[in-house]
């Protein structure tokens, strides 16, 4: 059995939660949490531990899931974390998806420990199927879509803004650009043409709505580039839409082989639980990294860089007689 730990049990802690419940060939040792532990009723009766507590379980986990958000929990904890145990995130800020790589990948080979990063659906699924669809039809071009949905990167990122009690993020693809895709228009789409960004945001009395409001809209790799609403709302409103984390979204190659005859190829994903889904997508990475880390790799690997086998519980000779 693969020995996991969960680290945060937010909703996307709860997430893989579940998931790791739902795999035949994994054990959780034990969620950990900077809260206190006792404050927790996980949605599977697993340990719960203090983070004061991770360093006794150094040399018992196989693989440790991490479930912080991207835009200060991961860039600040991992690499320390890294040192004793092998890792596994969603980091998913894309333009510091190198930076981040090449810490991690230093402290991964100086410890002897395996880290990937950025795994989910976007980056992870959608990212391997930019590689597949543009590697067998070179002579196009790449477009993807988000939601309509919920954001927990972005709505993670207004929760750590002074003065904000607590928010949620809705991607919305813009209709006229997808239809011009759908339709092998091949249309030259910036950033900001093909999404908006509707943010509902629950503040503290006498904060500052107005600098809430620029600082979110200028935020770099969030919002800065996309065209953003922000609505001030109560913080039941807010809990309320969090409720349902709904997301989805498309990935598309559209060109050609010959004058003649053009392709489009399309993934898409329609997800009721975006961490649900997510929590999903990282526990099966979690099993790769474990059966990795036992062959002796180490350092920072990425969706690019995990034979798909190592994913699924199944034997090499099981996935050619039923899958292949």
């Amino acid at each position: 059995m693969i020995k996991v730990g969960i680290v945060g049990y937010g909703n996307l802690g709860r997430g893989v939660t579940l998931a790791v419940s739902k795999a035949p060939d994994m054990e959780c040792v034990g969620i950990f949490t900077r809260r206190n532990p006792e404050s927790l009723t996980p949605a599977v009766d697993f340990p719960v531990y203090s983070m004061d507590k991770l360093q006794e379980f150094k040399g018992k986990v196989d693989v440790l899931l991490l479930c912080g958000g991207s835009a200060t929990d991961l860039p600040s904890t991992t690499a320390e974390i890294l040192k004793d145990f092998n890792t596994v995130d969603s980091f998913d800020t894309h333009a510091k998806i190198p930076e981040y790589f090449k810490k991690l990948e230093r402290v991964g080979k100086e410890y002897g420990k395996l880290s990937a990063i950025s795994i989910g659906w976007d980056p992870g699924i959608f990212s391997i199927a930019r590689m597949l669809f543009g590697a067998v039809l070179p002579d196009g071009n790449d477009y993807t879509f988000w939601g309509k949905g919920v954001s927990q990167g972005h709505s993670d990122a207004i929760r750590r803004i002074y003065g904000v009690k607590n928010a949620i993020q809705y991607t919305i693809p813009k209709e006229d650009a997808l239809l011009k895709v759908r339709n092998g228009e091949n249309p030259d789409l910036k950033t900001g043409d093909k999404h908006l960004r509707e943010c509902f945001v629950a503040v503290s009395d006498g904060a500052d709505k107005a600098l809430i409001e620029k600082t979110i809209k200028e935020m770099p790799n969030y919002f800065a580039d996309y065209e953003t609403i922000v609505n001030f709302v109560t913080e039941e409103e807010v809990k309320e839409r969090q409720q349902k984390l709904s997301h989805g979204g498309f990935v598309f190659r559209s060109g050609n082989t010959t004058e003649e005859n053009s392709h489009l190829l399309e993934l898409s994903l329609k997800l009721d639980s975006n961490p649900e889904f997510t929590g999903s997508v990282l526990t099966a990475y979690g099993r790769a990294v474990a059966r990795l880390a036992k062959e002796g790799a180490t350092g920072c690997v990425t969706v690019y860089d995990i034979p798909l086998k190592y994913l699924s519980p199944l034997s090499s000779a099981e996935l050619r007689a039923h899958l292949l």
